[in-house]
């Protein structure tokens, strides 16, 4: 059974920072890029970060530079995904949801991923 649990989420005041984990589990996803979106109330959701299956690659939307640290866990049987995130934002309130793709490339695109977590709430307040 495949199994995408991300867990970390709150609410924090802006300048504060979170920890956001995904486990995956079920399928061999040290084979697989894996992502990080966010859907904010009213919005469509967009790509945080995504890092490859051995992490030689990185990407994270501009909004998020130099604020987020994406990185995974290639353990046996569950792999772990963190997303780092350091001086929110009240921008920065959404579901956040981990996501694996089953392919090579590290897309940025939500429908090229197979695979997808519940998400997690993360609320920022001014």
């Amino acid at each position: 059974q495949v199994r995408l649990v991300e867990s970390g989420g709150g609410l924090v005041q802006a300048g504060g920072s979170l920890r956001l984990s995904c486990a995956a589990s079920g399928r061999t996803f040290s084979n697989y890029a894996m992502g990080w979106f966010r859907q904010a109330p009213g919005k469509e959701r967009e790509f945080v970060a995504g890092i490859s299956w051995g992490s030689a690659i990185i990407n994270y939307t501009d909004s998020v530079k130099g604020r987020f640290t994406i990185s995974r866990d290639n353990a046996q049987n569950t792999v772990t995904v963190y997303l780092q995130m350091e001086s929110l934002q009240p921008a920065d309130t959404a579901v956040y949801s981990c996501a694996a793709d089953r392919t090579f490339s590290l897309s940025r695109v939500a429908r090229e991923y197979d695979y997808w977590g519940q998400g997690t709430q993360v609320t920022v307040s001014s």
